[in-house]
Parts: C-alpha cells; structure tokens; sequence
C-alpha cells in the first residue's frame, strides 16, 4: 500500500496529535478457519456474517503470536493493521454478547491487559489509542516490521499515525470491557484492570471547573487536554456503575455521580437534546450536535426525562442515502437509512473532499456505527413504535453488509463474504475535523451486533 494517499484523521486520532475535541488456545486458529467454524445456519444469518468479520479481523496475522488484538478496518482503509482500544472493547463486548463468543472476548481482554502492563514508556494503569498488530511499511517507506507484542516484549503502540495519546472515553470503554469479563468469568485479573483504568481517570481527567465532570485526557506528549465531552462522562457512569458493583466501593458510586451531573448540564430542554461538552469547563459548546450524545445517554442514564434525545436523534439526524445523490457512493438500486454523525454532518461542504485524496463527502451518507446506537436504545426504551423503528434500521444495515464493502481483506487475506459492516455508505463528513468512508470496521459490526442480541454495554 506504499504511495496511497494518506487517510484523513479518523475520530480515534485526535488525540494523538494533540488536535482532541471529543482463553487464547480456542481463539488461535487462523482467519479461514476461524470463519469456517461458523458453520451451519448460524453462519448464513447476518449476526453470523459479523461474526465472521470479528473472527477475520482478529486473525489475521497468525505469525505473530497469539496475544493479539483485532483490526479495527479492512485494509483498503489505509490504517494498516491498526487496532484501536476502543474497537476492540466493543469487539469484548459483542463477543460476549454471542453464543460461542467467551474465549475470544478473555484473548482480547488479556490482550488489553498486556498492553496495560507493557507500556514502553508509562505503568499507571493507561492504554493508548491504538496499537499496531501486524507488519506492514508505512507511506514514507518505514517498515513496522512487528505483531502486537514487539521484539522487546513491550506493546506495539501505533506510534506512525500518531495514536499516542490517551482519551478518557477510549479508556472507559476498555475498563467497561474488561468489567464485563470480570463479571461473566470471575477472573480478578479483569477487574484489576478495570479498577486500574478507574483510577487512572480519576487522577488525570477529574476536574474542579465549574460544569464538572471528567476532562478528555492526554495527547501523546502526556499534556492534558482542555476538553470536557459529554460522550465521555456517559461512559463513565457506564465504567464507574460497574466498578461500583463488582467492588463494592462507594467511592465508585460518588465518581458516577460526578460524571452523570455533567452530563445533565449539557441537557437543552428546549429542543430535547443533549451538547457535546465544553472546551473550557465554563462554557457549552452548542454546535455541532453530535449522534452519540443522545443515544448512550439513554443507554447509559435510562432516564424518562431525557428519553427525548432518541426522538432527536432519530429525526433531525435522519439520513436516507441513494445512488443519485451527487456524491453517493452507493451503487444503483441500492438505497440505505439511518443516521449521520452530527448536525453539522447535514451542513456538510460537498465541493471538497474533508482531507487530501480522499473522496468528497455526501450529506445523507449513513453512519452505520450510529444507527445500531440508535436501534439498541429505541429497542431499551421499548414505546410504542421503537421496536418497529429499530428493526427497520438493523434491516438497514443488513443491507449494507451483504452489499457494500465487497472485495476487501484484512492483513491482505481477503474478508469472508458479505461480512462485516462498513463505517459509512457513502463518504461522510463528521463536522468534527474527520470523515467517515465505507470500509468494514470492527467498531461498527460490535454495535450491529450489540443491537441485534439487545445487549446493552452502558447500563446498570
């Protein structure tokens, strides 16, 4: 992949340039034959497809041990083989939510944890945000010649692109998951980890501002970021609720408190939707208004009061994306529905690609990691007409995996077929610095298939 252009930022590199706003043995066969044992009706269904992409994804380079994390896009992404922190704790999560799924969730736990207790420079507790899982040379001509685990047995950060830094929310994410296997096994090495990772927030990211709550994190010089996202405190009430019941310690019940009052400061009853957060711990930023605001808030809080943030989401980030939009990517006959990332998504310059050689952005591209946010949490409210809503939008979807995404692979092995959901159906805009584009993505499979088993990672 030498001399392809450069990847735009994705919402996982932020930080890393300081830019931030917001059981092995049965786990270690190789990609063919991991999704060869998916076999039977399970296998054809689309909840066995993703599957099968996981699987792919996480096998993909079977030289080079078996402490591995899993790919978070297909290669023709251009990230390589990165493997972000917080696509592999939705991967934990989702493997756990599928039958048979256990021993890869406790692979990419431990893995987690290697990286934890391998850091090359740090031993606080802290992950990065992405790491590097199998060789490849980068656009300068560099070889990154490792897997996962390097020659010197520290972890292999994804030091090429930048993903150094450390986000509080990619943080929570990984202690919720190793959380959650702590729970399901009962093995106290899982909640050592996510206690460490509680900790770590607590001394880097609590704040005395005046709205609260819990900072963004450290860039990749460990310089604290000014930021304070909405996002990322609603993953910590998910984090800190957990911590709270498997330890027993009340302390971890106050810490929850303090990041769900942020959360309610950043509430606009009038429209009936919540902010993105403030970048000075004073002020609220009102624009843009972002999707995952409105739909882990309910995952995360259950709250009647706010509820409304689904209604939001469903209707003012509606997109319906068709082959004659101007820049769709969608191939004719083929139209998809879902959400867009945020308001200013809908606003978005359609001229101009978001970064350098990349494709020019559709204003109705579908974020589908957004859409089956939004299906598992009408499907968690349960009114009247959400069941039917949320089953319309995981049609959706279906759809794009058995259509869309055709003809990649993952560590140059190509994907099984028709598995996987890509990010986007057609190239779009976040309004956040970044775009999403329609390669298969760990992240976006983990919440179809979150959605598709009703399994919510945020609650209580």
């Amino acid at each position: 992949m030498t001399g392809s252009p450069r990847p735009p930022l994705s919402r996982r590199t932020l930080i890393g340039t300081g830019l931030g706003v917001a059981a092995l043995t049965a786990a270690g066969a190789g990609t063919a034959r991991a999704a060869q044992g998916l076999t039977g009706a399970s296998a054809l269904s689309p909840a066995g497809r993703a599957r099968a992409f996981l699987a792919a994804a996480m096998d993909a380079y079977p030289d080079r041990g078996t402490i591995r994390l899993t790919q978070s896009y297909s290669d023709q992404a251009g990230l390589f083989s990165t493997a972000f922190t917080y696509d592999n704790a939705l991967a934990i999560l989702a493997h756990l939510a599928s039958p048979g799924g256990g021993s890869r969730a406790v692979a990419l736990g431990d893995a987690l944890l290697y990286a934890q207790t391998h850091d090359p420079v740090h031993d606080d507790g802290r992950l990065r945000q992405a790491y590097n899982v199998g060789p490849y040379t980068f656009y300068d001509g560099s070889p990154q010649p490792d897997g996962f685990v390097r020659a010197d047995g520290t972890a292999n950060v994804g030091t090429q692109f930048g993903f150094t830094g450390t986000a509080v929310g990619d943080m929570a994410w990984a202690g919720i998951a190793l959380a959650a296997l702590a729970g399901r096994t009962g093995q106290r090495r899982f909640l050592t980890g996510a206690v460490r990772i509680g900790e770590w927030i607590e001394r880097v990211g609590r704040t005395d501002e005046p709205l609260g709550g819990y900072k963004f994190g450290v860039d990749g010089a460990d310089v604290k970021l000014p930021f304070t996202s909405t996002e990322h405190n609603t993953d910590l009430v998910g984090l800190f609720g957990r911590l709270a019941r498997l330890t027993g310690d009340r302390v971890w019940r106050e810490r929850r408190a303090r990041a769900r009052a942020f959360v309610e400061k950043m509430w606009e009853p009038k429209g009936g939707f919540f902010y993105t957060g403030t970048n000075d711990g004073v002020t609220v930023n009102r624009s843009p208004v972002p999707e995952d605001t409105q739909t882990w808030t309910h995952l995360a809080l259950a709250s009647p009061a706010h509820a409304r943030s689904l209604d939001w989401a469903a209707s003012e980030l509606a997109v319906r994306d068709t082959a004659d939009r101007p820049n769709s990517t969608v191939p004719a006959g083929q139209s998809y529905e879902g959400v867009t990332f945020s308001s200013a998504s809908l606003l978005a310059d359609e001229s101009a690609p978001i970064a350098a050689g990349q494709p020019r952005p559709d204003r109705n591209g579908v974020w589908f990691e957004g859409t089956a946010h939004l299906a598992l949490a009408l499907r968690e409210r349960g009114r009247a007409g959400d069941d039917q809503r949320a089953r319309r939008l995981l049609g959706s979807i279906e759809r794009a995996q058995d259509l869309l995404g055709a003809g990649q692979s993952v560590g140059g092995t190509p994907l099984p077929a028709r598995s996987g959901i890509v990010s986007a159906s057609s190239p779009l805009d976040t309004g956040f610095g970044f775009g999403y584009y329609p390669y298969r993505h760990t992240g976006a499979t983990a919440w179809y298939l979150l959605a598709a088993a009703r399994a919510n990672p945020l609650g209580a």
